[in-house]
């Protein structure tokens, strides 16, 4: 796997915790988590970049490019 792929899949994994903590009632938490993500998804769009595509590069490689 690399980097980007593995960004990808983590996100899902974090966005999917945020929405069953909804479904079980622990709105705290499941905002936190949401306004966490949201916020990291800003930095990268106004910034374009991503700390967890940063690391995950230094640990894994980053994709090969398809052209």
């Amino acid at each position: 796997m690399c980097a980007e792929k593995i960004q990808r899949f983590l996100m899902a994994i974090v966005l999917t915790v945020a929405m069953v903590l909804f479904m079980n009632g622990q709105l705290q938490w499941a905002v936190i988590i949401q306004s966490f993500v949201i916020l990291m998804v800003l930095v990268w769009a106004l910034t374009d970049f991503c700390p967890s595509i940063w690391m995950f590069r230094k640990i894994f490689g980053s994709c090969d490019k398809k052209d």
